[in-house]
C-alpha cells in the first residue's frame, strides 16, 4: 500500500461523527478511500448530511495521521486496513468490522484459530486460577486465546496462554499507545512480545466507558467461541458472551457458587443456552477440535482429596469460625495448617477473613 492510500486510509477512520457503517459506505460508493475524498460533494450526499460533507472534505487530521505514521514506522508496529489481505478472515463476516485497526505483536496471530476467555474484573483467586488453567490447556491445543487485557480474568486468561505456541490476543479498548489498566503494562509489553494487541482507536484514546462494549464485539467476532469464567449479572462480559452468540459462536460458562455474585451471570447464561464446562476438554470435544492435545497441557485428574482442612473447606468461600466447626479444630492448629495451604498455593485468603481453595 502506497503512503498516500495509507494517508487516505487513517483521515477517513479519523474524522470525527463519520462512523463504521458510513465508512464502508462511502468506500463501497467511491472505490476506495483516495475516491472518497477526491469526490465532488453531490456524490456523497446520499450518504452525508451537509455538514458532514464539508467536515469530511476540510478535516485533514494532520497532527493525528502524523503521529499514527510515526508509530507504525516502529518494529512491531502495524496499520491494517480492509483491504489488506492479513486482515482477519473471521472479522470479515461480522456485521461491523473495523475499517482500519492497529496491531501490536505477531499478526500471524489474527488469522489462526482463535477462542476467547472473558470475566469479570473483580474475579476470585479460584476464577483467575480457572481462566489461567482454561486458557493454557486450549492454547497447548493450539487455540490463540483472545480476551480484553482487563483486570481479573482476562489477565489471567493471558498469562495462561503466555506460556504456550499458540498464545494470545489482547483486544483493547483504549488507543494501542495507552495501557489500561496500568497495573497490566508489563504484561501487555510481554503480550506484544509473544502475541498481539489489536485497537481499533486512534492513538491516545483515553478509557471511555463507551468504547469497551464495542472492543467486546473484535473480541467475539475474532473467535470460535468465548468462554465466561466468572460474572456478575451486569457484567460487560455477557455483552461479549451475547455478541459471540449472534455471530454464531459456541458460548460456554463455568458454574460456581450460587452464594457468589460472581457466579450470577454465568448461571444466567447456562440458563439461556450457554454450554456448562467443567474442564478444557468439554470446549475441545465441542469445537470438534481435532489437533493433536499435549496430554500435558490439559488439567490432570485428581486423586481424591485427603486433606482434612480441604475438605472442610469446600469449594465455596467459608470464615475461620465456620470452618473450625466443621474441621473440629482448634483455632491455632487451624491457622497453621491455612498458613501453610496458603504458602503452597492451594488456598488463598479473602476479605472478611474468609478463606477459598484454589485448586
Amino acid at each position: 500500500m502506497s503512503s498516500g492510500e495509507l494517508v487516505a486510509w487513517l483521515r477517513l477512520t479519523l474524522i470525527p461523527g463519520i462512523g463504521g457503517e458510513t465508512q464502508r459506505q462511502l468506500l463501497k460508493a467511491c472505490g476506495g478511500p483516495e475516491g472518497i475524498f477526491a469526490a465532488p460533494p453531490a456524490a456523497l450526499r446520499g450518504i452525508l448530511g451537509s455538514g458532514l460533507i464539508e467536515r469530511l472534505l476540510t478535516h485533514t487530521c494532520e497532527s493525528e495521521i502524523a503521529a499514527a505514521l510515526a508509530w507504525v514506522a516502529q518494529p512491531g508496529n502495524h496499520l491494517l486496513t480492509l483491504a489488506d489481505a492479513a486482515y482477519p478472515p473471521a472479522l470479515l463476516t461480522t456485521p461491523d468490522p473495523p475499517v482500519l485497526f492497529y496491531a501490536k505483536g505477531n499478526l500471524d496471530l489474527l488469522n489462526r484459530p482463535a477462542f476467547a476467555i472473558v470475566g469479570s474484573r473483580n474475579a476470585t483467586k479460584q476464577g483467575e486460577a480457572n481462566a489461567a488453567a482454561f486458557a493454557s490447556a486450549l492454547a497447548g491445543a493450539g487455540l490463540t486465546i483472545v480476551s480484553g487485557l482487563a483486570a481479573g480474568i482476562d489477565a489471567a486468561a493471558h498469562r495462561g496462554a503466555l506460556k504456550e505456541k499458540a498464545s494470545t490476543i489482547a483486544v483493547i479498548g483504549t488507543g494501542i499507545d495507552r495501557i489500561y489498566p496500568a497495573s497490566n503494562a508489563a504484561l501487555a509489553r510481554e503480550i506484544a512480545e509473544h502475541g498481539v494487541i489489536v485497537s481499533e482507536f486512534p492513538l491516545g484514546t483515553p478509557p471511555i466507558a463507551a468504547n469497551f462494549p464495542r472492543r467486546n464485539r473484535l473480541i467475539a467476532g475474532l473467535t470460535r467461541g468465548c468462554l465466561v469464567v466468572e460474572a456478575a449479572r451486569q457484567s460487560g462480559s455477557l455483552i461479549t458472551a451475547r455478541l459471540a452468540a449472534e455471530a454464531g459462536r459456541d458460548v460456554f460458562a463455568i458454574p460456581g457458587s450460587i452464594h457468589s455474585p460472581q457466579s450470577k451471570g454465568c448461571h444466567a447464561l447456562i440458563q439461556q443456552g450457554a454450554k456448562l464446562v467443567e474442564s478444557a476438554q468439554d470446549i475441545l470435544e465441542e469445537l470438534r477440535w481435532e489437533h493433536v492435545v499435549n496430554p500435558a497441557g490439559l488439567p490432570a485428574v485428581k486423586e481424591a482429596e485427603t486433606d482434612p482442612v480441604l475438605i472442610a473447606l469446600g469449594r465455596d468461600p467459608c470464615d475461620l469460625d465456620t470452618l473450625a466447626a466443621r474441621s473440629g479444630l482448634p483455632a491455632d492448629a487451624l491457622l497453621a495448617q491455612l498458613f501453610t495451604l496458603e504458602m503452597e498455593g492451594r488456598v488463598a485468603q479473602l476479605p472478611g477473613g474468609r478463606y477459598q481453595r484454589l485448586n
